[in-house]
């Protein structure tokens, strides 16, 4: 088979999952270092710092001359060395950064292909003025659409220089036996106020457009390789597929994907992504949303770059960055299109930063969840008891996400003796009240937390009552009034009650679902939501052995029917904790929120007799 087969064939598969490769000991992403032997006389002419082809001199016989094999196996990454500061993070134990060396051990690694016909490599040098040597650089691109079908996507701090673009680079073969040739870079696009390799906000722009010369058959790249779909990043979380040609602990010099799941970079208008093996060479290496592995191109949602020129933090390969692309990106993009340089104030005045919940390593400390409209504001809001008995509300933005949290408790020893607690409307305000149960059997409402925090409220039963044996509890509306205020209990020996109409007077009326028994002391979480519609609401439960059983209109009468969500042995046995409520924008408490054993948190939202769509809110440590 040739290797244009080979490259075919690898594109109309579909894309694989990382393979188990043991990556090289952790070294920085290398500086750049200088092209061997120095200029040779025969070598290109010209400047080697702003527009490539300024006075025609950098021709494609300059190329070729230029980029021997050799050259072009030397060019490394233009980003600095690895330092050891890292990016602002919020502070305390609970909230530590999740880049310690264990967070290396479960995460994909980057699996070499033979390529994907729109990205490729840029080779590119340039002079130091105070040494006059040259440099010989290496980053990845994509071809991106536009009206001259003429434009790639790169790194902020891989702009500059001679260069040209390769698509589908193959090192087995010299500069003009390329499978899909190669293409001058005439024209460098960089927003005027990015500074290379930075470490402060402004690398929020460290992206950069290149304008392409035709080939020397006269086609422009687009034509020959298509062209990749630029789109905003739609947020922190998103799935993506990282593709780029790393230049070093890469023998072979082949591309590499990345299937991962990308989070919030703390501070910066930034995303990051975890995977093994994006080694210096992938900067400017694109950020799939989707990916057409038969057409070789997809929808680009971000590109390698950043903090720190987009990695190389702490001396690790794992940790990669990308700048988000919102208004200051598409504003450079559209003038790439247009072929206009144009300049933006001396200063970068960073946008608001989109709210960030935080990642799976502070939420795995995520011990009860308790949802209600505490705010009073008609969205579902969330309340969260920490192991370190801090307390935190998460105000809901009516469409299945959060606005921005607020303390209601420091770390301490009183939340931290909460065994149960859940959200119901138990005095008639404004807002959702919190039941809570401690484990000494006392029991307290809280009115209106969203408002007169947590601290006193209503008392309804002391230290040493039965209810210490209250392992779970759960407010609904189960068929005795309009709003929120019936309980359902699951007992330590098994027995479930329902008590009516739960106010600051009291517990209401008991009825007895189930006497004490031995299947319902494996219920080790339970909610309750409006699933079906009915008259009355749904109880949710998660055994031991993780099957998800749901009780349709419970109410004094009984649990109701069992219908089975999710088989014992399923996933669901990492349901670490839950909680239903009315997130989105249909007003209906049906969208179940649920922290996982690795962190990661998801909704499902308008959850029925099945479970809803999922959509991720933290992503896992």
């Amino acid at each position: 088979m040739s290797l244009a087969q080979a490259q075919a064939q690898a594109q109309s598969q579909p894309q694989a999952q990382p393979q188990d490769v043991t990556p090289s000991p952790p070294t920085p992403r290398p500086s750049s270092v200088t092209a061997p032997s120095g200029e040779p006389s025969s070598g290109p002419t010209g400047t080697a710092t702003g527009d490539a082809d300024a006075d025609g001199a950098w021709s494609d016989a300059d190329a070729l001359r230029f980029w021997t094999p050799e050259r072009m196996d030397s060019a490394t990454d233009p980003a600095l060395p690895a330092q050891k500061a890292s990016p602002s993070a919020k502070s305390g134990q609970r909230r530590a950064d999740s880049r310690g060396s264990a967070a290396a051990a479960d995460m994909p690694t980057a699996e070499h292909f033979l390529g994907l016909k729109s990205v490729g490599t840029i080779f590119t040098y340039t002079t130091d003025p105070t040494t006059d040597r040259m440099h010989a650089h290496k980053c990845s691109a994509s071809v991106v659409e536009s009206p001259g079908h003429n434009l790639i996507l790169t790194a902020g701090h891989c702009a500059g220089g001679m260069a040209v673009f390769v698509p589908m680079y193959a090192a087995e073969y010299t500069l003009d036996k390329q499978p899909f040739g190669f293409y001058r870079i005439s024209t460098w696009f960089t927003d005027n106020r990015y500074v290379h390799n930075t470490k402060k906000p402004i690398s929020d722009l460290d992206f950069a457009f290149g304008r392409l010369e035709a080939s020397g058959s006269g086609k422009q790249a687009q034509d020959v390789v298509g062209a990749s779909k630029l789109l905003r990043t739609p947020a922190y979380l998103n799935k993506v597929t990282m593709v780029g040609y790393p230049s070093s602990h890469n023998p072979e010099d082949h591309g590499v994907r990345c299937p991962t799941q990308t989070e919030a970079l703390p501070g910066f208008y930034q995303i990051q992504a975890k995977c093994r093996g994006m080694w210096g060479g992938v900067s400017g290496g694109p950020w799939f949303s989707r990916v057409d592995w038969a057409k070789g191109t997809g929808d680009i949602i971000g590109n390698v770059g950043g903090y720190n020129g987009g990695g190389n933090d702490e001396n690790v390969d794992w940790l990669t960055y990308s700048p988000m692309h919102g208004d200051w990106f598409f504003r450079l993009y559209d003038e790439a299109k247009n072929n206009e340089h144009l300049t933006h104030g001396t200063t970068y005045d960073q946008p608001p930063l989109p709210y960030s919940m935080g990642g799976g390593e502070t939420w795995s400390h995520a011990r009860l969840l308790a949802s209600g409209e505490y705010t009073g504001d008609g969205k579902g809001d969330l309340i969260v008891v920490w192991t370190d008995g801090e307390v935190t509300l998460y105000t809901g933005d009516g469409n299945g996400g959060f606005t921005g949290e607020r303390r209601l408790a420091a770390p301490g020893a009183t939340w931290k003796g909460v065994k149960s607690l859940t959200g119901g409307d138990f005095s008639g305000g404004n807002g959702s009240d919190l039941l809570v149960v401690f484990d000494s059997g006392e029991v307290r409402i809280l009115p209106d937390v969203g408002t007169k925090g947590v601290s006193g409220g209503i008392k309804l039963a002391d230290a040493g009552s039965v209810w210490s044996h209250a392992d779970q509890i759960t407010a609904g509306n189960f068929g005795t009034a309009n709003n929120v205020t019936d309980l359902l209990v699951r007992w330590s020996d098994g027995e479930v009650s329902d008590y009516t109409a739960v106010g600051d007077r009291g517990f209401g009326t008991e009825h007895q679902l189930l006497k004490a028994n031995d299947t319902w002391k494996h219920a080790t979480l339970v909610t309750a939501g409006d699933f079906t519609g009915g008259k009355n609401w749904e109880t949710l439960v998660r055994w031991s052995d993780g099957e998800v059983s749901q009780f349709q209109e419970t109410g004094p009468g009984g649990l109701g029917k069992e219908v089975k969500m999710a088989p014992a042995d399923s996933i669901w046995s990492h349901d670490a904790v839950m909680t239903a409520g009315s997130y989105d924008s249909n007003g209906w408490p049906d969208d179940l929120v649920v922290r996982w054993s690795d962190g990661e948190t998801s909704m499902y939202a308008h959850t029925g007799a099945t479970f809803g769509a999922e959509r991720m809110l933290v992503a896992p440590k």
